[in-house]
């Protein structure tokens, strides 16, 4: 099909920003990596709001998805452009993802190709893949994606976050294939301070997560559709298992036609409810 390979210079549905946004950019950096580190100054963790004392009425902010709302509620709070200083009481509150999609469409609003990805971070205790959404951008001089984690540059999880190393962060899909072949303990894969949330079912769901993430549908880190839900459960068998396989494949592949062909299936389309 002529729209399988899409474009990752162009916003999708929740990166898009506003015509009346755009100047609101203008004054940020012009390297990719310049721009993720920029938008640090842009989100702040439910934790962090919490422990400053930030109203539990603006704990909703972290369940926004379009990048253009998030940019609204930033305004709403400071109207300022966006490279300009911001405390922490004038950010929006978000995740991981919302450092990695604000990133995103804001290099995509630059023409710069780039997509946020959904997967797990390695760094950050030893022997733990923590839940965690980066950023990466098509650096064309070297011809490959350049993964970033947008939220903790100048940290020191890990030694080039503007440049993570391979494996240092899995997609869900990297994930995913590494426990298929045995290479990983998938109960060492979840979400950092739950007890519950560790498992293959963990990897499968940030793996159709990250398709999604691929076909330019940054969900929720905690959206679910299809079967996710009866796999967090323990309900799914060995079918879902190899149809997780396949988009475990396709996206390693970076392959369009594979992944525009699983993105229609409906254990796997993002549904109208998760659209808006």
């Amino acid at each position: 099909m002529a729209d399988d390979k899409l474009d990752y210079a162009q916003p999708g549905p929740f990166t898009t920003l506003d015509a009346t946004q755009l100047p609101l950019i203008e004054g940020l950096p012009d390297d990719p990596v310049g721009i993720c580190a920029a938008v640090q100054g842009l989100v702040l963790q439910p934790t962090d709001a919490a422990e400053l004392g930030i109203s539990e009425d603006r704990m909703a902010e972290r369940n926004i998805r379009p990048v253009n709302q998030l940019i609204a509620t930033l305004t709403d709070l400071d109207p300022a452009p966006l490279h300009r200083p911001r405390t922490p009481g004038t950010r929006v509150i978000g995740t991981c993802r919302h450092f990695a999609t604000i990133a995103c469409a804001i290099l995509r609003a630059r023409g710069v190709a780039s997509r946020a990805r959904c997967g797990f971070g390695t760094y950050f205790q030893q022997g733990r893949g923590f839940d965690h959404w980066i950023t990466e951008y098509r650096d064309d001089d070297q011809g490959r994606w350049v993964r970033v984690d947008t939220e903790h540059l100048g940290g020191n999880f890990v030694a080039r976050p503007d440049d993570l190393a391979p494996g240092e962060f899995l997609t869900g899909g990297e994930a995913w294939a590494r426990y298929r072949d045995g290479v990983i303990d998938p109960h060492t894969f979840g979400t950092a301070g739950t007890d519950h949330a560790w498992g293959p079912h963990e990897i499968s769901g940030n793996a159709v997560r990250d398709l999604a993430a691929l076909r330019k549908h940054e969900t929720l880190n905690w959206d679910e559709w299809g079967r996710m839900t009866a796999a967090y459960e323990g309900a799914t068998g060995p079918d879902y298992d190899r149809l997780i396989d396949e988009v475990a494949d396709a996206c390693r592949r970076d392959d369009p036609p594979a992944l525009t062909r699983l993105f229609g299936h409906p254990d796997l389309a993002v549904p109208q409810r998760i659209l808006g």
